[in-house]
Parts: structure tokens; sequence; C-alpha cells
């Protein structure tokens, strides 16, 4: 199973929490978040990491070097922010696989890819989403399936929404990504999500596993919690 972490996020609104640090190298229980998820993808049996960088990668090839994993891993760098789709188109290039699984590198949820992937090729889906029901959504929006679990639309952030939301692990079938053509330089969840949603060609994988978003310093602080109670 090949995999993609997009690790090379800024944590703005965590900087007065971590200092100068990328995102995903956030101390949780005196560890990296990226540890964490890099022991998830170690039970989720991935062969092949490649680790989509940008803002002090320095810092995260620094710290992997003391690192020791079962799967190869392979940095691709981004020179410049090239948003989060053209952090995946960058990371697919290096791909091999026909279907990878893509994970957001400042967020936990405990899903099992290999499940995932399996609705994913049953469906011959191009993206597969994992969904987490929410009763209180209102931070991230909604997304909105059929019975056949196709997904038919995405729903603006608003206050007091409850249902699925996108808990930001995908599989990606490449070949179909890339023959979209974008620009270097997109958002995944507008440019690429909204905009070609109609088509059909989206499926949801719903999961109520254990999931948390470490963006903001309320979760952050949560999750010094939850890892010290759980075994993720």
């Amino acid at each position: 199973m090949e995999c993609i972490v997009l690790a090379g996020g800024l944590g703005t609104r965590l900087r007065n929490t971590i200092g100068d640090y990328p995102k995903c190298m956030a101390e949780v229980n005196g560890k990296p978040f990226l540890r964490y998820i890099l022991d998830y993808l170690t039970l989720q049996n991935c062969t092949r990491l490649i680790l989509s960088l940008g803002y002090k990668h320095e810092v995260i090839n620094e710290w992997l070097k003391s690192q020791q994993y079962s799967f190869e891993i392979v940095p691709v760098i981004e020179n410049e922010p090239l948003g989060t789709g053209g952090g995946i188109q960058l990371a697919l290039k290096a791909a091999a696989d026909d279907n990878v699984a893509v994970l957001n590198g400042d967020t936990m949820f405990n899903v099992e890819i290999v499940q995932q992937l399996e609705l994913h090729k049953k469906l011959g889906a191009e993206t597969t989403l994992a969904l987490k029901p929410m009763s209180d959504a209102g931070r991230y929006g909604l997304v909105n399936c059929d019975d056949n679990n196709i997904i038919t639309s995405f729903e603006e952030k608003r206050a007091g929404a409850q249902g699925l939301i996108n808990g930001g692990v995908y599989i990606i079938n490449r070949k179909a990504f890339l023959e979209h053509r974008l620009p270097e330089k997109f958002s995944f969840e507008t440019d690429y999500l909204a905009k070609f949603v109609s088509e059909g060609k989206f499926s949801g994988f719903i999961s109520d596993s254990y999931f948390i978003d470490i963006g903001i310093p309320e979760d952050y602080n949560r999750a010094q919690i939850d890892f010290k109670e759980k075994t993720l």
C-alpha cells in the first residue's frame, strides 16, 4: 500500500502554542504528531510513504534520520506553497501504485484503510473520502452521500450542523486524478472535490473511528489527553 502524508503546513493558528515549527512536528506527549501518523501507517501495512513537505522541511528530514520504519520514506518538497491540491498532485507524480492513500499530517482519523481501499475499488471510484459522523460539524462543513456511497454534494460550514465530515483520509486513483491536468497551485477541496463532485466519481467510506484535527489550540491540547489514554 502506497501512502502520501501532507506534512508541509505552517501551523499558523498553533504558532503561539508550538513555536516556529511545521505543524506535523507539534509535540503530543513528548513526540511529534507525525510520529503517531507513521505508527498508524505501520499498523495499516503501508509499504511505501511519500512525504509531501514544504515549510521547514529540514526539521522533518533531520528528525527522520533517527527513526526506523518498515516502509520506504520518500520526501517530496514544495519549493513554494502549492495549496492542498498542488501538494497532492506533486506527490502523486512520485507515486507508482494505481490507487494511493493520502492523509493530512495534522489529523488522526483511525480508519481501516484496507477496507476503504476495497470500497474504492468495488465502486470504481476516482477518489474515496473517509467520512466521520459528527453531532457538531460546524467547523468542517458536511458531505452528502446517496444510498450507494456516492458523494452527491458538499455543504459550507454552518453553526449547529450535524452529519458526515471529510476526515482527511483519501484513496485517489492516480491516473484519473492527473488526467484532469489541474494547475500547479490549487485547492483540493474547492478546485477538485467541489468542482467535479457532480460527475458522480467520488465515494464515501463512513467510519466512526477516533478522529482529531490538531489545527487549533483547543484540539491540540485535547490531543495531549487523548493520546495518553488511547491506543491508536
